[in-house]
């Protein structure tokens, strides 16, 4: 009977495992754009899962009753006005441009359309060019006080390009004009860090410290910020002339002290050159005839005979005694 009855339960227990239902896993709604916006705004990799290749995988959303009824009116119309359609319906980009697509408000799969022809349809589709080549701009010059309260004018120019088309279009509202702006700030902020000397002196690495900054803050933008290039430091006129006298005044010190090293050398060298002589008596003999040489090859009619002073020593020591 106990094995009876471990049998039945047993098939109850399967029964049961077999009737019971599968409990399906609790499908995810995908989130919208604005959700997607506002929840990634400081994570462009997942914006770009999103608006890049991936969007080709992604699941559209059901379209809703107004929608469709007015894709098929525009479908209808265009058949309608079919030789006349075809002019408004089919649109170009160059190889340089991409065009982001949108159907009644929404973003539509496969990512920008472009080089070439697309298609699109009449009344509920509109589209966005978006140029890809590299844009330069001046950045108006700047009156920044640097970190040794300093007024300086500085001008820049700065090289950028769009490389996500539907960043920029969807993710700020003129990436053009925005750029601009930051550049301009971002200009400010990081002369207002460096010392006059380091503004005038490091240049390359001021350009390089803003491309950076700027690339990290327009990538959620789209926008890749190639280089920066500092064109113009312009100092005030009074700074400019205590500059420039503080450079006359540095150069004039040093020609002073060349020429005191030179008038040591010099005199280092005779000295030397007296003690050779002192040691061969016909030496002093040889710098005479030199001498002369050197005064009859100007033709001149003054000859100079030196008096040892040898003669004149003798005369010399009666008088030293004396004293």
């Amino acid at each position: 009977m106990l094995n009876n009855m471990s049998s039945n339960q047993d098939m109850e227990t399967s029964l049961n495992v077999q009737t019971a239902p599968q409990q399906n896993p609790r499908r995810q709604s995908r989130p919208s754009f604005n959700q997607i916006i506002t929840s990634n705004s400081n994570r462009p990799e997942d914006v770009s899962h999103y608006f890049g290749q991936s969007t080709e995988e992604a699941e559209p959303e059901p379209m809703g009753c107004i929608e469709f009824i007015a894709t098929a009116a525009s479908i209808l119309l265009f058949i309608v006005t079919f030789p006349i359609s075809l002019c408004l319906s089919f649109k170009v980009v160059q190889e340089y441009e991409r065009a982001v697509i949108f159907r009644l408000g929404r973003l539509r799969k496969g990512g920008a359309r472009g080089p070439g022809i697309f298609f699109i349809l009449p009344c509920i589709d509109t589209y966005c060019k978006v140029d890809l080549r590299t844009v330069s701009f001046d950045v108006p010059p700047q009156e920044v006080l640097s970190r040794d309260s300093v007024t300086v004018n500085v001008d820049a120019v700065v090289f950028y390009s769009v490389n996500h088309p539907i960043m920029a279009t969807n993710n700020v509202e003129d990436y053009s004009h925005s750029t601009r702006l930051l550049a301009a700030t971002t200009l400010r902020n990081v002369l207002g860090t460096r010392n006059l000397a380091e503004i005038l002196s490091e240049r390359e690495a001021i350009s390089h410290t803003m491309q950076s900054a700027l690339d990290e803050a327009t990538d959620p933008w789209g926008v890749k910020v190639e280089r920066v290039e500092m064109k113009d430091v312009r100092l005030p006129l009074q700074l400019q002339r205590a500059m420039a006298a503080e450079a006359e005044a540095a150069r004039e010190a040093r020609a002073k002290v060349i020429a005191a090293e030179g008038e040591m050398k010099a005199s280092r060298a005779l000295k030397e050159a007296s003690d050779v002589m002192a040691e061969s008596p016909a030496a002093l003999q040889l710098r005479y005839l030199q001498t002369l040489n050197t005064i009859s090859a100007e033709k001149n009619s003054t000859i100079i005979f030196p008096l040892p002073l040898d003669i004149i020593t003798p005369f010399l020591g009666p008088l030293t005694n004396r004293k």
